[in-house]
């Protein structure tokens, strides 16, 4: 039987084109891209002074634990605990401060699963259509009706970057990130204002899902 024809010149041209490929996927951002920090968001509630001082007593004033990157917003050492309607408990959820008009919990699609809840996907301070549960602390108890949400994908850009880029207050962006599950994210919120230090914020889903490790930055592609 006739061994069959090899053509090398084609195999060799399949493979200067697989491996160009390899090598692009693999490049990193090109001069003057758009690169912006990106950080998990773990699960976590801003309080209003109203049910910080049900949960923690009259008179009560978060304590700082220490500050995050966006300038004036901290950790405190206060945490509760958020329960659900399946009477399933996540402990020690951290709370943010500055205290807010209204009480906001941010959690993944994972803990709200856990939780047995299906809140939406809203950007923060949008609670129109999002659901409740109850929060514990140490001197009393909180009957949520709504605040609780998926915090939507988005980016914290200074002024100075957004005019650099040419980016519009809530203008929605898909971004890159490149790590070794190189992922790509659509419908991601610029969110524009001067004292705000450009950050991604990624819910612990997503940034599982992207491989994320800490020290990566976010490319603005679109």
């Amino acid at each position: 039987m006739a061994e069959p024809l090899v053509d090398n010149a084609l195999i060799d041209q399949i493979t200067q084109r697989v491996v160009a490929r390899l090598r692009a996927s693999q490049a990193g951002p090109s001069p003057g891209a758009k690169l912006v920090p990106v950080n998990v968001s773990v699960r976590h509630v801003h309080l209003c002074q109203e049910h910080l001082e049900i949960l923690y007593g009259p008179g009560f004033v978060l304590e700082e634990r220490n500050e995050l990157y966006q300038p004036g917003q901290f950790a405190a050492k206060q945490v509760v605990t958020l329960v659900g309607p399946r009477m399933r408990c996540l402990g020690e959820v951290r709370v943010l401060g500055p205290l807010r008009k209204s009480t906001q919990v941010e959690v993944s699609k994972t803990d709200a699963i856990y939780l047995g809840i299906d809140p939406p996907v809203k950007p923060s301070g949008e609670h129109e259509g999002s659901v409740g549960l109850i929060l514990v602390g140490p001197v009393g108890v909180v009957h949520l009706q709504r605040g609780v949400i998926l915090a939507n994908r988005h980016i914290h850009l200074s002024t100075a970057s957004a005019q650099k880029w040419g980016i519009a207050d809530n203008q929605i962006v898909k971004v890159r990130i490149t790590t070794h599950k190189r992922t790509v994210f659509e419908d991601v919120q610029c969110r524009v204002h001067p004292t705000y230090l450009d950050e991604m914020h990624l819910e612990t889903d997503d940034g599982n899902a992207s491989g994320l490790r800490g020290g990566e930055k976010a490319e603005i592609i679109d």
